[in-house]
């Protein structure tokens, strides 16, 4: 059963599920904090750094919300506030819990903190963790993946375009494969619900650069039949509204 309930603790406003988190606290979304319990068992690194941790049994992911671009280098995790719920990580966090009654293959909302400095405000986001999984990227640098899981890729994109998700960051390091090769859409930042079609074609476009730039960049296990074998399956398992 998801409990979702909001506490405020002086400058900061969390939002979190019961089940995972009884009573979070503001440390709770630091990586210090986490490694005080010796709890991390892993990282990555891109914008920032990306904690996965254990917690009552269960596994986590701790991400704290950065800009990118030019304006990252002046403001590298400030955001203008305009309301709660206009803010990074409530519609994440939102967006996430939607997509679960969706039934779709997301990782699941823990917690969110928000926290305001006069105008501005910085934020964080708990996740739970997919067990196993690595993602696409990473596996195409040591070996090529069967048609059948490319078929997997597009029927998965395909569901989540037919109920109008929209994933701002469409690449094949936030596509998963778990251990049983079963497919997964993670980082939901700055994406949301969109009507019609249009975008549609643009979005899985970006899909395609991303894998021809890997192909350049660092000669991963891809060529273009896979990607048809893809688009024949996104085609298929795709609805038009």
């Amino acid at each position: 059963m998801v409990t979702i309930q909001q506490k405020i603790i002086n400058s900061h406003v969390i939002l979190f599920d019961k089940e995972h988190f009884p009573e979070p606290t503001p440390p709770n979304f630091t990586g210090q904090y986490w490694q005080t319990q010796n709890a991390i068992t892993g990282q990555s690194k891109g914008r920032g750094i990306t904690y996965f941790f254990q917690h009552d049994k269960s596994e986590y992911v701790l991400r704290h919300y950065r800009r990118g671009g030019l304006i990252g280098k002046v403001l590298s995790d400030q955001y203008l506030y305009t309301g709660l719920e206009q803010s990074r990580a409530w519609q994440e966090f939102r967006l996430l819990q939607h997509m679960q009654t969706l039934g779709l293959s997301s990782p699941k909302p823990s917690a969110a903190m928000v926290t305001k400095h006069g105008f501005y405000y910085q934020a964080d986001i708990i996740t739970t963790r997919i067990p196993y999984a690595q993602d696409l990227h990473h596996i195409l640098l040591e070996k090529s993946i069967a048609a059948d899981v490319y078929q997997k890729i597009g029927h998965t994109i395909a569901k989540f375009h037919n109920h109008q998700i929209y994933h701002h960051d469409l690449n094949i390091h936030n596509i998963m494969l778990d251990a049983e090769y079963g497919v997964w859409l993670i980082d939901f930042d700055k994406c949301g619900i969109k009507q019609g079609n249009n975008w549609k074609e643009s979005n899985i476009a970006r899909l395609k650069r991303s894998f021809e730039k890997e192909k350049r960049l660092h000669n991963i296990h891809w060529q273009l039949p896979n990607w048809k074998i893809l688009m024949t399956a996104y085609n298929t398992a795709a609805v038009a509204n």
